[in-house]
């Protein structure tokens, strides 16, 4: 009886809509979140076919669509790569996320719609679209501005619509990781507070220095106009790092992350993803290599820099100017050990249980640009290569973190 009760708690308090409809496609059951979504009083919705909250233009098809669901149920969600609406009682439409599961029950067929009102987020969408063409009428003005002024002028201003063009193409990529978070549900209440105060800053400052540049037109101004293209090129390289860091999670999460079993040499992987991240050390800082020997492992060559780019960065970003990152390769029985070591920050003792979870910031790093899913990806990523991560730290004196990955070909 308890667990009755419990569960009459959850469908009458759910924030999400739930429409229950048997195999007829009549609606059985809807809970007070659809209902007042949908503009409907208590148990008026009892009794009709789901068609009601279709928009028109669908209808006709949709008894097809319904059908075919019965023929070969499954549970999925709907929606991808295009919006979906429900019709008000109003006729009004509604945009809408909607995942269907299904059970049987004394031989029939009873499906369960979960509904998620997205209105809010296409306002987002919209605003964001709005944002895109007044960023698209300051680049025409600051185009038209280049046009006039000498060569010399010009030859400097390629740098500022080579910025531009990657602020394009991260307003793109954006908007497509947005659209990737209607999947990740689980974990969206912490995006938003995250992405909210991660995008902010970055954006605020492309968009006020590209402001800005339209109001130096003399030739003398080209050092403030410098000034402002370098904000603009460290925001977009901000927020490249912040995408990247949530499209990793979009395909871990979705699965899309399989280890591939090919042969090669780990010495060479460390080599060359420490020649990659040379350009982003800072001053005086600099790589020690400590690799006995080549080791050579059947293992997914990408998957091992992409875990190695995540924790030198780390370490480069949490370590002062001067200070050396060691990087220390061994041959183990059947696996590879590596280690990436740091004098830097360290991390706080009551911080280290929750340094794999997504979305966390130690609280002496909370000043430092990052998203908190750099450790979270290592973690995902070695278990994919089937192998194991720990960290040892010190406050104020350093940072150790060693993974191991299998090397055998079986």
């Amino acid at each position: 009886m308890l667990d009755q009760v419990h569960m009459v708690s959850l469908f009458e308090n759910a924030t999400e809509g739930i429409v229950l409809t048997n195999s007829q496609g009549v609606i059985v059951m809807a809970n007070p979140a659809a209902e007042n979504m949908f503009g409907y009083a208590k148990n008026e919705l009892i009794g009709h076919p789901i068609e009601i909250l279709i928009p028109e233009q669908f209808k006709p098809n949709h008894h097809k669509l319904r059908e075919s669901f019965y023929e070969h149920p499954s549970n999925r969600s709907m929606g991808h790569g295009r919006d979906l609406h429900g019709r008000k009682k109003d006729g009004t439409n509604l945009p809408a996320e909607v995942s269907l599961s299904h059970y049987e029950r004394d031989g029939e067929m009873y499906v369960i719609a979960f509904i998620v009102d997205i209105s809010e987020r296409k306002d987002i969408e919209n605003n964001m679209l709005l944002q895109k063409a007044e960023l698209e009428n300051i680049t025409g003005k600051i185009r038209q501005l280049n046009a006039e002024l000498e060569i010399k002028v010009e030859e400097r201003t390629l740098i500022l619509k080579e910025a531009l063009q990657k602020l394009e193409q991260s307003q793109k990529e954006l908007s497509e990781a947005l659209n990737k978070e209607r999947e990740l549900n689980e974990i969206k209440s912490r995006f938003v507070s995250m992405a909210s105060h991660e995008f902010r800053t970055p954006l605020t400052t492309v968009f006020s220095s590209a402001s800005l540049l339209a109001k130096y037109t003399n030739t003398e101004d080209q050092d403030k106009r410098d000034k402002h293209i370098q904000r603009i090129k460290n925001s977009v390289s901000n927020l490249n790092d912040i995408l990247e860091d949530f499209l990793s999670l979009g395909k871990l999460n979705e699965g899309k992350v399989e280890s591939l079993s090919e042969k090669i040499n780990i010495k060479e992987v460390i080599q060359e993803t420490l020649e990659e991240m040379h350009p982003i050390l800072k001053k005086n800082q600099h790589f020690i290599v400590e690799c006995e020997g080549d080791c050579v492992a059947f293992s997914d060559g990408k998957l091992l820099k992409n875990i190695l780019i995540n924790l030198i960065s780390n370490a480069i970003k949490f370590s002062d100017e001067g200070k050396p990152i060691t990087i220390k390769g061994v041959h183990e029985a059947e696996v590879a050990a590596i280690s990436v070591v740091d004098q830097g920050i360290g991390i706080a003792d009551k911080d280290m249980e929750h340094l794999f979870s997504s979305f966390f910031r130690a609280t002496n790093a909370t000043n430092i640009q990052g998203t908190g899913l750099g450790l979270h990806i290592v973690k995902r990523y070695v278990d994919v290569l089937g192998g194991k991560v720990g960290i040892q730290s010190v406050l104020n004196r350093g940072t150790t973190v060693n993974f191991t990955i299998p090397i055998n070909k079986t």
